[in-house]
């Protein structure tokens, strides 16, 4: 090639090489992946962490749950309760509609509606996120179907060895939360209270438990769902040989008027359903109004929510308590 036909030829060859340069860089371009590709999430710092567990026994077995988990649900007033009485603030949804005074906030809004006491509402659960569910009583028999979804406890109802379950529940619960110091804190305080209402109790009188319902009459003794008053509050006991069912015995004004109680303690199970509650109108009576306990205006009708409905709380048990010691304070005639 002359020298003329080299110069001719070199700008050529410069803008071929220029154009084959900018097709490369085209692919190479079209190779790279975008920036919303490589974006990694924004990750929580925690989340890398492992998080920390307790293995815990209660009423269904043993479960391994988050130590101080954050999100709890809970279909159990008793436990709620005693949640409220430790100071955990981790409770995201609840069950049921119907509270006592103490437990009014948990009425809120702010805390969804995740079933009934006995039926959870899968969906409303699984929208909560929740990282513990507590069961217990009316709730238990969801037990299975409910660890499915998350560590899930079941806290067992009391009955025989009332306060000895509510103590055990209170252990449990502070044990999950690292309440263990406030645990004890409430423990001993219930104990002194209830070592002193005894002193009062045993030396006045003999006393009978009834639950109306619907116009009828049920009769309760030592260790029954409500056998605490005999038990642990102290009250002698009226009425011997009851069947210890969790639905009582069966009785009428007759057997009332029979066993002749100083204290009639009175559970009006319709109030504690957010129904019209008639215990009063069903036992004032020709029969019962002829017993001792009538006679001297020592007919105490309980708090239906925190006897029925509530029971085995640590706070719900000292609020009864207190509403016992109130009546006996009166001196005797």
């Amino acid at each position: 090639m002359s020298t003329s036909d080299k110069r001719s030829f070199l700008p050529f060859a410069i803008l071929g090489v220029v154009a084959l340069l900018a097709v490369i860089g085209v692919v190479v371009k079209l190779q790279q992946p975008s920036a919303e590709v490589v974006t990694a999430p924004a990750v929580e710092p925690a989340s890398g962490a492992k998080a920390a567990t307790v293995t815990v026994q209660h009423a269904r077995g043993e479960s391994v749950v988050p130590l101080n988990p954050r999100r709890v649900v809970v279909f159990d007033l008793a436990a709620l309760d005693i949640l409220q009485a430790l100071g955990v603030d981790a409770v995201v949804g609840v069950a049921g509609d119907q509270f006592p005074l103490h437990l009014a906030p948990f009425a809120d809004a702010k805390y969804p509606r995740i079933g009934t006491l006995f039926e959870p509402n899968y969906e409303a659960i699984n929208a909560v996120r929740p990282e513990l569910i507590i069961t217990g009583g009316r709730s238990s028999a969801k037990y299975d179907s409910l660890s499915r979804i998350a560590p899930t406890v079941d806290v067992p109802m009391g009955g025989a060895r009332y306060i000895d379950t509510v103590v055990a529940n209170t252990e449990l619960l502070a044990r999950i939360f690292g309440k263990e110091e406030k645990a004890r804190e409430l423990v001993d305080g219930l104990r002194q209270s209830l070592a002193k209402l005894k002193e009062t109790t045993a030396s006045r009188g003999k006393g009978l438990v009834v639950l109306v319902t619907g116009g009828r009459i049920s009769a309760y003794g030592p260790g029954s769902r409500f056998g605490v008053v005999h038990e642990d509050f102290g009250v002698p006991v009226a009425a011997d040989g009851l069947k210890a069912s969790l639905h009582g015995e069966a009785i009428g004004s007759e057997f009332i008027r029979e066993k002749n109680p100083d204290w009639l303690f009175v559970i009006d199970r319709d109030a504690s359903m957010g129904q019209q509650g008639g215990a009063k109108q069903v036992l004032d009576n020709e029969l019962v109004r002829q017993t001792t306990a009538w006679t001297k205006g020592q007919v105490v009708y309980l708090d239906p929510l925190n006897a029925y409905l509530i029971g085995g709380g640590i706070q719900a048990v000292g609020l009864l308590r207190d509403q016992v010691a109130q009546a006996y304070a009166t001196p005797a005639p």
